[in-house]
């Protein structure tokens, strides 16, 4: 009985049956795939994902019957890893990997060392099939047969095959190739109508194909396109709500980037505490901005790029790292031409994300990576911890001459969210997370409790230095932390909302916390207009009287009065 399980086991390994089976087996990782990520899947999406393995295993059908089996498993193997990589890349940043992130290579370090907390215990199903093979072959109850069919009629059959399956790749396969290209700035849109397989042809041929997609040809026709985007600016939103015009010219500035703060958690409690309660008081305190929406696909620098420069980052690939050497407008060099004294702050490495290469070329003062900083006793996941950055920095400002422009950036709510390496964490992180403790969820909730608690020290160091009153924060949250299908963060929510929406959540993973507070102004209100990272530098040009050459955003404290 057992050698006539062997033998049937052996005819299916060595003839098309077996590429049925592999076919079977890479459709079902592959929607395993979309329900770990973007946890939806539609029928066109499956009927596409169907195409592309029919074609591929048509494709493999003309190999001889030994090297067709090996490229079979090679083939599964690199779609395994294919589709594993996507996965993990999408817990850690909401995003696939693209051709243009090879760029990227070069922080391999930093980002690996979160990798193993992202890990899923379900995901070894991306390999599963290997394991129970590899058992198969080593025990023999498997092998290849090494003879080939060479006759006339096999060779017929397979050139059938393969010519049915081109012409069904050719017919619909491009389809889906063209709808990613067409969905190019919504990567969940664009796999779920390209599939993840269209997606990645799809990103392949725009990286060759960069240099003829681009739109203007010389900088004049983009000067031109822009002078006709102000005019369209001026009459849609012409009219000013908030009249704080110069208000803040000769005041000192610090802006305050919060690594992954989402707006979601903005007066919300957990268990009768508050998660951000000196964020809460700042922003009850001062002007709320309750709809700023991210657009830095979950890049720490992307956002830094955006809000020092109103253009917008690259879909695909970092700005600081590919575009470190174009001239920008920008706030540093605005503000060194008023005559402020302009720093930089980021408890990290100067090399990471090309920051070091970035800032150099811009007009700032006083640049201060975790090298400038004495105290680096404190580091959460290797970053100099917030509380430390923030009792320095302000060391630093107290010998500023006035007035003085600083852009701080924090870290320690990153990607994991465990707080690695924090001191007297029971002390820092005030929260009973309940039944969320220990899940994804729950870390980011207590990251985002530390980093609040921070914050809390800046303001109090800021006051004890007599800097306070007479400078105007800034503070937002870089991007998302949370994916908008995590599963705690829906039933966080639904708590509170009974009727929750998909677009609700989506709402929730694109916007991030926001408030201001403008010296002078000392009621508090809030803005709910839908404003984003490039409606900084012209807002900040408005209320310190500044010219303002080149921006895509708009004055925040103008009202829409024409809809377009």
């Amino acid at each position: 009985m057992n050698n006539k399980i062997k033998s049937a086991a052996n005819r299916i390994l060595n003839s098309r049956i077996f590429l049925i089976i592999i076919a079977i087996i890479l459709l079902a990782k592959t929607i395993f795939f979309y329900f770990n990520t973007v946890n939806v899947i539609q029928e066109q999406t499956v009927k596409g994902i169907i195409v592309f393995i029919m074609a591929l295993m048509c494709f493999i059908n003309i190999i001889p019957n030994r090297a067709r089996i090996i490229v079979t498993l090679i083939i599964d193997l690199l779609i395994s890893i294919l589709l594993f990589s996507n996965n993990l890349y999408y817990i850690y940043s909401s995003n696939f990997i693209s051709i243009e992130q090879i760029s990227n290579l070069q922080y391999t370090e930093e980002i690996i060392s979160t990798l193993p907390k992202l890990i899923k215990f379900n995901q070894i199903l991306y390999f599963i099939d290997f394991v129970g093979m590899f058992i198969l072959f080593v025990f023999k109850f498997i092998k290849i047969d090494k003879s080939k069919k060479s006759n006339l009629k096999y060779k017929l059959e397979n050139t059938i095959i393969f010519s049915i399956g081109i012409i069904v790749f050719i017919m619909i396969g491009i389809k889906y190739i063209q709808k990613g290209a067409e969905n190019s700035w919504n990567k969940d849109e664009q796999i779920l109508n390209a599939t993840i397989y269209g997606y990645h042809i799809s990103d392949f041929i725009n990286f060759f194909n960069m240099k003829n997609n681009v739109k203007y040809t010389n900088y004049e026709e983009m000067i031109l396109e822009y002078e006709k985007l102000k005019s369209e600016y001026a009459q849609k939103y012409g009219q000013v709500q908030y009249n704080y015009q110069n208000i803040l010219e000769n005041k000192n500035i610090i802006i305050v980037q919060l690594e992954s703060v989402q707006e979601f958690v903005a007066h919300k409690t957990i268990n009768g505490k508050e998660i951000t309660p000196n964020l809460n008081k700042f922003l009850n305190e001062n002007i709320e901005f309750t709809n700023m929406h991210m657009q830095s696909y979950s890049s720490t620098a992307d956002s830094e790029h955006s809000t020092l420069t109103s253009t917008y980052p690259l879909e695909n690939g970092m700005s600081y790292s590919k575009y470190f050497a174009n001239s920008y407008d920008n706030l540093f060099n605005m503000f060194s031409e008023k005559k402020y004294y302009t720093s930089y702050m980021h408890g990290n490495v100067g090399t990471f994300w090309n920051r070091e290469n970035v800032y150099t070329r811009l007009k700032i003062d006083d640049i201060n990576f975790i090298d400038k900083f004495e105290d680096t006793s404190e580091k959460i996941s290797g970053y100099l911890s917030d509380e430390l950055l923030y009792k320095q920095s302000v060391e630093k400002m107290k010998q500023y001459k006035n007035p003085f422009f600083t852009l701080l950036v924090a870290a320690s709510s990153h990607t994991a969210f465990d707080l690695p390496g924090i001191e007297n964490k029971k002390e820092k992180v005030n929260i009973e997370l309940g039944e969320y403790k220990g899940t994804y969820f729950g870390n980011y909730l207590e990251a985002v409790n530390y980093a609040d608690y921070a914050f809390g020290i800046l303001v109090d160091e800021l006051k004890k230095s007599g800097l306070y009153d007479n400078t105007a924060i800034i503070v937002f949250g870089d991007h998302n932390g949370l994916s908008m299908n995590d599963n705690e963060l829906t039933k966080f929510l639904s708590q509170n909302n009974s009727s929750l929406k998909d677009i609700d959540l989506t709402l929730t993973y694109t916007r991030v916390l926001c408030g201001m507070k403008i010296p002078g102004v000392d009621k508090h209100f809030k803005i709910d207009k839908v404003i984003n990272k490039l409606d900084l530098k012209p807002t900040i040009a408005f209320l310190c009287n500044m010219k303002d050459e080149f921006s895509l955003g708009t004055n925040v404290l103008e009202i829409k009065i024409l809809f377009a």
